[in-house]
């Protein structure tokens, strides 16, 4: 096995060659967990293989145990890697959840099955209104129309935006499973939104550039949008 200078072992059982997974991508894996001693394999305390259902979730966010973050960056698609990760770098003196025991020693049989996000280049073919906001209808809905003064449902999705390229996630509808409700021009959000979902008619899904003056402006938001953004959003209209 490799060692990494944080005490981290890997070995590559297979090398994908699809997409790299690096920082701030959100990846999708299926994985095997063991404890692990003296070089010997020892109880399976999880798996979401045997539940089927991958797990999702941004490297380097803190999302996960270090380990994790560390060991699953420079996989590609289609890789399977193996991780042993020491105490520090896993649940240290606590353990967790009862199966794994302080100080314990973990390994890891990791399949990386997606990457997503991450900065990428956009290319986006937007109209500008006289506010500077700037918008993309991807599907024209055929529904009722959004309007000033109306309770909407949206589902959306948001990353910081500079010179064409998407950076970083900062907030999703979606992943959580939980749509989204305001009273339109009411103040209730961001003047980008106010402005931008006007119009969009159900089943609708627009894309919004919006500058930091209709966003958070100069004190930004939350510790993850920061001064003077500009925000990307993909909007969905589902009701009126």
């Amino acid at each position: 096995m490799n060692t990494n200078p944080s005490g981290l072992q890997f070995e590559d059982t297979t090398v994908g060659e699809g997409k790299e997974a690096k920082s701030g991508h959100e990846v999708t894996v299926h994985y095997t967990g063991w404890l692990y001693k003296d070089g010997v394999k020892g109880a399976k305390f999880d798996s979401s293989r045997d539940r089927n259902d991958p797990f999702q979730f941004e490297l380097d966010a803190g999302m996960v145990i270090r380990g994790w973050d560390e060991g699953v960056q420079g996989m590609k698609i289609g890789g399977t890697r193996v991780l042993v990760i020491p105490a520090e770098l896993g649940y240290g003196a606590r353990g967790a959840g009862g199966v794994i025991p302080p100080h314990a020693t973990l390994m890891f049989e990791v399949s990386l099955l997606d990457v997503a996000g991450g900065d990428e280049p956009i290319s986006l073919d937007l109209s500008t209104t006289p506010s500077g906001l700037q918008m993309q209808d991807l599907s024209e809905g055929s529904g009722a129309e959004a309007k000033a003064g109306q309770r909407v449902t949206v589902h959306y999705t948001g990353w910081l935006y500079k010179d064409g390229v998407r950076g970083k996630k900062f907030d999703s509808s979606k992943d959580r499973g939980q749509p989204f409700r305001f009273n339109l021009a009411g103040g209730e959000v961001i003047r980008g939104w106010d402005e931008g979902v006007q119009g969009m008619k159900i089943g609708g899904t627009r894309m919004l550039v919006i500058p930091a003056e209709l966003g958070y402006g100069s004190r930004g938001a939350g510790g993850v949008i920061p001064p003077g953004a500009t925000l990307l959003f993909e909007v969905e209209l589902l009701a009126v």
